[in-house]
C-alpha cells in the first residue's frame, strides 16, 4: 500500500503552516530575550541615522535586518511579542514553502510530511521565537529555490514576458536572501548545481530533436539575475569582512567533530537531528539523481562554512539553520514511500523526541540551556529596592551579555542613574557604551549604587577591578547581594 494522498481540495502548505503557527507562537514569550534579541532590540529603537552609524562600525552584516526591525517596532512595538512576531511568520511561512517546494519537485504527500516534520522541529521554534534574521533568511532560502524551480521549469507555452518576470522575481528573493544572512549566500552553489544540470539535460534533448542553444538560455538569465545580489549585498560583504574580526572575536576555527554535531546544533536536538540525517540518507539512496537540489543544498553550505570557518572565525552552527528545510524535503520523501499512517506516526515521533529540547529552549535561548542569565529577575529586584537618588554601574561593562541592554529593557526610563555613562551605544554607532575615565569623581557624591554584574560573586565589590573597583571599594561597604541566575546584584552604600 502506498502514501495516502491528501485531498485535493485542500492546500498542501496549510496543515503545515498552521502546525508551525501553532506551535511556535505557544510560549513565545516563555523565554526572555536573551543577549542576541538585546542587540536587536537596541538597533531597533535607534533613529535611521545611527543604524547607518552602528552598521559601519560592527553589525554591518545584521545592519539590513534591523532597519526592518526599526520600521517592525515602529509600528507594531518592542514588546517580546512583538520582536518576535516576524520570526514566527518566517518559520510558518517556511513550513508553507517546504511543502509547496516538495510537492512540486516529488509529490503531494512528500511536500506535506516534509513541511509537517519541519514545523515539529526544535529549531523551527528556537529561531521561531528569536528576533534575529535566522528565520527570516531561512525562509527566504526556501522561497528563492522554489522560485529558481518554477524559472526552470515554466508552464508550456508561457510567453517570454512571463518567464523574465519568474526570473525578476528570483533574483529579488535572492538579494533579499543575502542582506537578511550574508552566510546563506554559501546556498548559491546549489543553485548553481542545478542551473548547469538543468542546461545540460535540455541540452541534451534539443540536440536529439536536432536544435541547439538550450544552455545558453538557461544560464543566461540566472547569470543576470545575479546581478542585484552583486549590486545590493557586494557592498555589504566588503563592510562587514573588514568587522569581522571584531564581531567574531568569540568564535573557534572549525574542528572535523563540529561536522558530527552539526545535525544536532541546526535542529536543536541531537536524537532529532539524527533521525533528520537517517531519513535523508535514505531518500538521497532512493532517489539517486533526483536528490541534486535538496542534497546539494544541504551539503555545499555546510562544506564551504567549514572550510572557510576552519581557516578564520565563522563556524557557527546556527548560521547553517537555512538548509534544515531542505534536509526535511529529502527526509518527506523517505516518509512519502510507506504508508501515510505509519509516516505521519515517524513525524509525531519526530515531535515527541524533541519534545525535551522544545521545553528547555522555551526556558532560555542560552546555551547550554542551564546557563539561564535572569536579566528581567535582577531588573525587579532593582525595581523593588530602588530610590530617587541611586545610580546603577555594569561589570563588566563591554561584555557580550550586554547588562546594561538588560535592564534598560526591562526598566525602561525607570531605572537608575547610569553614573559612569559618558556616551551612549547609539551615540558612539556601537553596541557598548563609554564609560568615566575617572570612575572615582563620576562617582563622588553618590550614597547608593547597584552593581549588576556577570556571573556568581559572593563578594561583588572584590571582584570589580581596575579603577571602577578602586572608585566602589573607597568608603563603600555592601548592604545586600542577590544572585539571580547568571547575575549578581549588590546594593553598596557609602
Amino acid at each position: 500500500m502506498g502514501a495516502m494522498s491528501m485531498p485535493r481540495q485542500l492546500p498542501v502548505w496549510l496543515p503545515p503552516a498552521l502546525l508551525a503557527l501553532a506551535v511556535t507562537l505557544t510560549g513565545v514569550t516563555g523565554a526572555q530575550l536573551w543577549r542576541d534579541e538585546l542587540a536587536t532590540w537596541s538597533a531597533a529603537t535607534r533613529p535611521v541615522g545611527d543604524l547607518v552609524r552602528l552598521a559601519g562600525t560592527i553589525d554591518a552584516a545584521t545592519g539590513p535586518y534591523y532597519l526592518f526591525m526599526h520600521a517592525w517596532v515602529t509600528g507594531v512595538g518592542d514588546s517580546v511579542v512583538a520582536l518576535r512576531l516576524p520570526a514566527v511568520l518566517a518559520m510558518t511561512a517556511t513550513a508553507a514553502l517546504t511543502a509547496v517546494l516538495g510537492a512540486r519537485l516529488y509529490s503531494r504527500s512528500a511536500g506535506l510530511l516534509a513541511g509537517l516534520l519541519f514545523a515539529l522541529l526544535p529549531s523551527t521554534s528556537r529561531f521561531g521565537q528569536e528576533a534575529r534574521p535566522y528565520a527570516l533568511a531561512t525562509a527566504l532560502a526556501v522561497l528563492s529555490t522554489l522560485l529558481l524551480v518554477t524559472a526552470l521549469d515554466p508552464p508550456p507555452g508561457s510567453r517570454p514576458a512571463r518567464r523574465w518576470a519568474r526570473w525578476a522575481g528570483y533574483a529579488a528573493a535572492l538579494a533579499a536572501l543575502g542582506l537578511t544572512h550574508l552566510v546563506a549566500l554559501t546556498l548559491l552553489p546549489a543553485h548553481a548545481v542545478v542551473v548547469l544540470a538543468t542546461a545540460r539535460g535540455q541540452a541534451g534533448r534539443q540536440r536529439a530533436l536536432g536544435g541547439s542553444g538550450a544552455h545558453r538560455s538557461i544560464v543566461r538569465p540566472w547569470l543576470l539575475s545575479l546581478v542585484p545580489v552583486v549590486l545590493l549585498v557586494g557592498p555589504l560583504v566588503v563592510v562587514a569582512h573588514g568587522q569581522r574580526a571584531r564581531q567574531l572575536d568569540w568564535v573557534d576555527a572549525a574542528r572535523p567533530a563540529d561536522l558530527a554535531a552539526l545535525a544536532g546544533g541546526v535542529t536543536q536536538s541531537g536524537v532529532v537531528g539524527g533521525l533528520l540525517v537517517g531519513l535523508a540518507a535514505l531518500a538521497v539512496a532512493a532517489l539517486g539523481r533526483a536528490a541534486l537540489l535538496p542534497g546539494t543544498a544541504v551539503l555545499l553550505p555546510v562544506l564551504l562554512v567549514f572550510t572557510v570557518g576552519a581557516l578564520v572565525p565563522l563556524w557557527v552552527p546556527r548560521y547553517l539553520v537555512f538548509v534544515v528545510p531542505f534536509g526535511c524535503l529529502l527526509a518527506g520523501v523517505a516518509l512519502a514511500g510507506v504508508p501515510f499512517l505509519p509516516a505521519l506516526t515517524i513525524v509525531a515521533l519526530a515531535g515527541a523526541l524533541g519534545l525535551p529540547a522544545q521545553a528547555a529552549l522555551r526556558r532560555t535561548h542560552e546555551w547550554p540551556r542551564s546557563a539561564l542569565v535572569d536579566y528581567a529577575g535582577a531588573a525587579r529586584i532593582v525595581a523593588d529596592g530602588q530610590r530617587p537618588a541611586d545610580a546603577i554601574v555594569y561589570s563588566p561593562r563591554d561584555s557580550w551579555l550586554f547588562l546594561d541592554l538588560g535592564m534598560a529593557y526591562h526598566l525602561d526610563d525607570h531605572r537608575p542613574r547610569d553614573v559612569l555613562l559618558t556616551a551612549s551605544p547609539a551615540r558612539r554607532g556601537d553596541l557598548w557604551a563609554t564609560e568615566c575615565a575617572r570612575p572615582a569623581q563620576c562617582l563622588a557624591g553618590v550614597d547608593r549604587v547597584w552593581l549588576v554584574m556577570a556571573g556568581r560573586h559572593g563578594d561583588p565589590l572584590a571582584a570589580v577591578s581596575g579603577a571602577k573597583g578602586d572608585a566602589l571599594r573607597a568608603g563603600r561597604t555592601v548592604e545586600q547581594v542577590w544572585h539571580p541566575p547568571g547575575l549578581t546584584i549588590a546594593l553598596i552604600r557609602r
